[in-house]
């Protein structure tokens, strides 16, 4: 078995045997046999990056058997540069995850924990998938587990929050199923997405696959306008539910513009990318805005994560290397942040039951340790340097001046946004005098707690002054993607 799909299936198998085996009166064992199957996976991700050869950008690990062999199905996995931190970001999250639920959850934990190692591996077999259903099989059943996650464990709408993330996210994908079958047509009864990439496409078919495609990852990442169901879920969502949706699952979304949209229909891509600027823009602006009047942390860090998440979508469709290479960057810079962001206010939640920020006030004075760690994160989501936050953005905003000076103007007015609203929640919830007696009574982060947070905090310094590792391993298939781009697929006159 390749290492590829060992990091596919070595969580899965670890989440299937906690639901086969583990019960509520074992949940001590059950907790550490999470807490290793999460451990074994990220570590078999490691080799993925030590071994990966950064000056191509040709598929690597590459794996491939026969699967479905009437319609010519194939398990073929493969990671480049374009998909490679995407599968180690998914597995260190899961570990810092099963951390974060440690003490928290008490009923079903088997279940919860399960749950988060599944979906692991179907994450992970999203970003490896090199065959349009398998990928469509992974793309749909990462739905499965944290639908679950938010329906039993969320907060008390969490039913109607969970339905509403199932179907908006379900009927996005129904079109891009449409969009791979009418391609297995025209390329002659194969599902191969590489092969796609080469198959030339009349300006119509392009325009429709676009479209197709755009269906299913606009709603993923999410962008404006089809953003509205990110906070509910995220609002009823337990802390590790927030923290995955945020860090890893927005993601899927924009790594299918990467592999399909733009590659496959080019064309189409330039001709319609100025919709995607703009929608990214309002995104990025207009979002911002919406988050500096939120009363609620969590819908307060599920706005940003919107208008974050617009930075890439910008960064990829003003089509130069700086911009594409910043989007990416963003992307994995995203998931260190917002799951940190999340998990730092599950601390709070876990001790007041509150997420209102108006509830708190003065915690650094009961908890130092913990606001040093939230300063961080702050500044992190603000965009300041030397933190991962500040890398992707800056790069996008370079790439989108490169490309118009006025779209890196609009681009760069988030970072002021960003700074107000995440500035404006720490002072209100951390500076000043004790605000309440709940606040009074708090106690600092425990051992656990701060091991969670120093392993985040780690991860968004490391990147944050030494990016050269993350942005190494994608700059061939980033120069790839984009000479791939710029030519087009429409059958010469």
């Amino acid at each position: 078995m390749g290492l590829l799909s060992l990091a596919i299936w070595v969580p899965i198998a670890f989440g299937v045997a906690l639901l086969a085996f583990g019960r509520d009166e074992h949940a001590r064992g059950v907790r550490w046999v999470a807490l290793v199957g999460a451990i074994v996976s990220f570590l078999v991700t490691v080799p993925l990056y030590t071994g990966f050869e950064n000056g191509t950008a040709a598929m690597q690990f590459v794996e491939k058997g026969s699967w479905i062999a009437r319609f010519n199905v194939n398990y073929h996995l493969g990671v480049d540069g374009l998909s490679l931190w995407l599968v180690l970001l998914t597995s260190f999250i899961t570990v810092v995850v099963v951390i974060s639920a440690w003490e928290v959850i008490t009923e079903r934990v088997n279940q919860y924990m399960g749950a988060f190692l599944i979906l692991s591996g179907f994450m992970i077999g999203v970003f490896a998938a090199l065959d349009g259903i398998l990928f469509y099989v992974f793309f749909e059943a990462t739905l499965i587990p944290m639908y679950l996650i938010i329906g039993i464990w969320g907060g008390p709408n969490k039913i109607y929050a969970a339905f509403k993330f199932f179907i908006y996210t379900l009927l996005g994908s129904l079109l891009m199923l449409v969009a791979l079958i009418y391609l297995y047509n025209k390329s002659g009864g194969s599902f191969d997405i590489l092969s796609w990439h080469k198959l030339p496409l009349g300006s119509t078919a392009q325009t429709f696959l676009f479209f197709a495609f755009f269906a299913a990852f606009a709603v993923k990442v999410p962008m404006w306008p089809v953003h509205t169901w990110l906070p509910d879920v995220h609002v009823e969502a337990p802390t590790g539910g927030s923290a995955v949706l945020a860090a890893i699952m927005l993601k899927l979304g924009a790594y299918g513009f990467l592999r399909f949209s733009m590659p496959i229909a080019p064309d189409a891509s330039h001709e319609w990318a100025w919709l995607m600027i703009a929608l990214s823009l309002i995104a990025v602006i207009y979002v911002g805005l919406v988050a500096l009047v939120q009363e609620d942390m969590k819908k307060l860090v599920a706005y940003s994560s919107v208008a974050h998440m617009g930075f890439v979508t910008l960064g990829f469709f003003i089509f130069n290397d700086l911009g594409v290479s910043g989007g990416i960057v963003q992307m994995i810079a995203h998931g260190f942040v917002s799951g940190a962001m999340f998990l730092g206010i599950g601390v709070l939640y876990d001790r007041v039951h509150s997420r209102q920020i108006a509830d708190y006030g003065g915690v650094v004075n009961t908890m130092p340790k913990f606001a040093a760690f939230a300063l961080l994160f702050a500044m992190a989501n603000c965009g300041l340097p030397g933190t991962a936050g500040f890398v992707g953005e800056w790069m996008v905003i370079l790439g989108a001046v490169k490309a118009n000076f006025w779209l890196g103007a609009g681009a760069a007015t988030a970072l002021i946004f960003g700074a107000a609203y995440t500035l404006w929640m720490y002072k209100r919830v951390y500076l000043g005098p004790v605000g309440n007696d709940h606040v009074k009574e708090l106690t600092d982060i425990n051992a656990r707690e701060f091991l969670m947070l120093s392993l985040l905090a780690i991860a968004v310094l490391w990147m944050g002054i030494h990016p050269k590792p993350f942005t190494d391993v994608m700059d061939a298939s980033v120069t790839e993607l984009l000479r791939h781009v710029a030519i087009s697929k429409l059958p010469l006159p």
